[in-house]
Order: C-alpha cells, then sequence, then structure tokens
C-alpha cells in the first residue's frame, strides 16, 4: 500500500498567512518528479494542529487534485474520536487513498482506549487506516501487543512508529500480519528500521531530499545496504538539523530557501532562530540543494 518514500509534507502559507495553493501545488510536483511514492498532507509537518477545518480539508483536496502517480495517505486524526472520524470521511470523501490517525494526545487513554478509539474508526470507513504513534507529541506510547492487536482488524494496514524504540518496533515487526506495513517515523532510523523488515518511511526531510530519501529507502528495499548507508550517513546532519526546533519549524525556513512558501509556521510556533539557521543553512549547502 504505502511501501517507500512517504513526504509528510509542509502546509505553504502566503504572507498573510492564508495557503500558498500554488507553492503546495509545486511541491506536489516536485515530490513526485523525484521518486516519492506517497504524500501526507494534514501531519504534525503539515501544521494541521493550527488549520481550520475548512483549510484541513483544503489542502487534502488540493493535494490530491495535483498528484498525478503519488498514492494520497492523508492525515486526519484527533484526541476526539469523533471528531477523527467526522475528518476520515471528508478525506476518503475527496479521494484519499488512506488515512494517517494520530493517536489520541492530550487525553492520554489506557492501551484498551487507544485500541478501541482506532477501531471504532476503523470501522467507519472504507480506506485503509494507518496509526501514527508519537509518543514525545501524544504523552502516551503505543504499545508493540496494541499495535499488533490493531494489525488483526481488516482496514488496519500499518503503523507509522515514532517511538524511537527499536525493541519495539522490532517486535511489531516479527509478529505483524504479512500485509501490514510497518513505516519509520523518523528520518534518522529509516535505515535501521527497513533493515529490520520495515516497509518505508514517512519523512520530514523529503520535502527538500525526495531524490535523496527515495534513493536510500529504495536501496534498502532491494537489501543493498552498503550503498544506502553511505547516502544515510550523508544526510544525518540534516536528520538531526530538522529538529534543532520543534517540526516544522526548521522544514519550512529549509523550503522557503527552496522557494515554497514563506518559511513562517503558525503561532504558537515562531521562525527558526537565526543562530539555527546558520546550521540548516549548512546542511543544505552541503547537499547541494541550493
Amino acid at each position: 500500500m504505502f511501501e517507500g518514500t512517504a513526504t509528510a509534507i509542509i502546509t505553504p502559507f502566503q504572507k498573510d498567512g492564508s495557503i500558498d495553493e500554488d507553492g503546495l501545488r509545486r511541491l506536489v510536483d516536485f515530490q513526485e518528479e523525484n521518486g516519492v511514492t506517497t504524500l501526507v498532507p494534514c501531519g504534525s509537518t503539515g501544521e494541521s494542529a493550527t488549520l481550520s477545518h475548512e483549510e484541513h480539508v483544503r489542502v487534502i483536496s488540493i493535494v490530491i487534485d495535483q498528484a498525478k502517480k503519488a498514492r494520497i495517505l492523508a492525515g486526519a486524526g484527533s484526541n476526539c474520536t469523533e471528531e477523527a472520524i467526522k475528518l476520515s470521511r471528508c478525506a476518503e470523501d475527496l479521494g484519499a487513498d488512506g488515512i494517517l490517525s494520530i493517536s489520541p494526545y492530550y487525553n492520554k487513554p489506557t492501551q484498551e482506549g487507544i485500541y478501541l478509539h482506532y477501531k471504532t474508526i476503523s470501522e467507519a470507513i472504507n480506506i485503509p487506516l494507518v496509526p501514527y504513534n508519537v509518543p514525545g507529541r501524544t504523552g502516551s506510547n503505543m504499545t508493540a501487543d496494541t499495535t499488533l492487536r490493531l494489525a488483526q482488524l481488516p482496514n488496519v494496514k500499518g503503523i507509522k512508529e515514532a517511538s524511537n524504540n527499536l525493541p519495539q518496533i522490532q517486535k511489531i515487526i516479527e509478529g505483524k500480519p504479512k500485509d501490514f506495513e510497518v513505516l519509520s517515523g523518523d528520518d534518522g532510523l529509516a535505515f535501521p528500521i527497513i533493515a529490520l523488515g520495515g516497509a518505508g518511511v514517512i519523512s520530514v526531510a523529503a520535502n527538500c531530499c525526495p531524490r535523496s530519501m527515495s534513493q536510500m529507502v529504495n536501496l534498502c528495499l532491494k537489501e543493498k545496504f552498503i550503498d544506502a548507508s553511505a547516502i544515510h550517513y550523508r544526510m544525518m546532519p540534516l536528520f538531526t538539523d530538522l529538529f534543532v526546533e520543534s517540526n516544522p519549524i526548521p522544514i519550512k525556513y529549509v523550503m522557503k530557501r527552496l522557494g515554497y512558501g514563506n518559511g513562517m509556521p503558525r503561532l504558537p510556533l515562531t521562525p527558526l532562530a537565526p543562530e539555527n539557521r546558520a546550521l540548516l543553512d549548512r546542511d543544505i549547502a552541503l547537499l547541494g540543494l541550493i
């Protein structure tokens, strides 16, 4: 379904704070021209937390309309199960190929609550559901046992794993059904997760480096790990520096340098600090992006 490189695309804004539709459409083209197989609008990197419902739906519709060949895994999560169902149904109606749904944040549900949240969403839609485990944002970890329990549901087809817990991720890979895909939610762990049997990555760095990320992931999937490791190590400074401040602050700065949007995230996120701009300027220069 979503094997390979998926980009968690930014939502570019104009100077007045509105969605930069032209920039978003050009970004979709840039991704497809450089080997990305899946696009993920309205995730954390797309600032879904500060998009209105109307903007959320609009961004997904633009990406679906512009994409020629990439699959669309639409971000449609919420810590309210009913709200997540409404967003998921909207994305399905627009033509999304699947739904990426963050584990409930702030509420801090039990593992049974997390399971029932996803089970209820999966039963309300007719396209694949991919849960997203990111304890650093949600305040709770979805355990391997809960993930493997969800993997038995007919409409849950994968997991975006951003726990940074390799033993946990390995347990999921070892115990999952054949048609259940484990996707790295961390660029720096894409290489080892795919080497363990993962199916790909949902990437922040692919916004600016879609070709390099696609090449690395494809080499890993072909078990050409020596060649893939050369790309992995070359890109590690960027992987690290893209999180020098909260995502998507750094990647929005980089994408502004590349001509996509004004680089400004919405409050409460703030523009990248001057001292950190120097780090990203060095990284993109070394990678030949500008």
